[in-house]
């Protein structure tokens, strides 16, 4: 068997997939384990949608858990050495503010494929934003290649580790 690339993440999300994988295990498999089991109690499960759902259920979070437990085999938190290792270099973990040609600013922490969350901000290191942005510096113009056209982002400020950069912090 090929080995597998170790996939980055931070420490917030390896302990985030962590959490789930215990809630998985320890609340919810067993509350919907007692549920099936009452089901089965009622008598004729072939007919029983209580025991089908549970049944089905179980098997949704067994799916889960085996592919939770296989991503966090793989998983390498990158902690705040390795991102301290990238200095004033846009890298994995890093908040990063940029400014469009329309003088719109976003900021977005770039972390990995299991923690990306846009509406936090959080894009995926394999997004087309976040690879244009990757090994960039503060004052630096990338071009990104989107659905609705090509646009032209500046990195304005660039911070590891804490709060994102604010709204008037203008270099690392």
């Amino acid at each position: 068997m090929a080995s597998q690339l170790p996939i980055m993440i931070t420490p917030e999300g390896h302990a985030a997939v962590c959490e789930e994988m215990r809630w998985l295990w320890r609340v919810e498999r067993p509350r919907v384990t007692s549920e099936v089991e009452a089901a089965a109690a009622l008598g004729d499960r072939s007919e029983n949608a209580e025991y089908q759902y549970g049944k089905r259920r179980l098997r949704e979070i067994d799916g889960r858990m085996r592919h939770l437990s296989k991503r966090l085999d793989r998983m390498r938190v990158m902690t705040a050495q390795h991102q301290a290792a990238a200095g004033d270099i846009v890298g994995f973990g890093a908040y990063v503010r940029v400014e469009n040609e329309g003088g719109e600013q976003t900021i977005y922490r770039l972390v990995g494929p299991d923690e990306f969350d846009p509406d936090a901000g959080f894009i995926s290191v394999e997004s087309p934003v976040a690879r244009a942005l990757l090994g960039k510096e503060v004052g630096d113009v990338v071009e990104v290649q989107r659905p609705k056209g090509l646009a032209e982002l500046e990195i304005i400020a660039l911070r590891y580790g804490g709060p994102p950069p604010s709204q008037h912090e203008s270099q690392h």
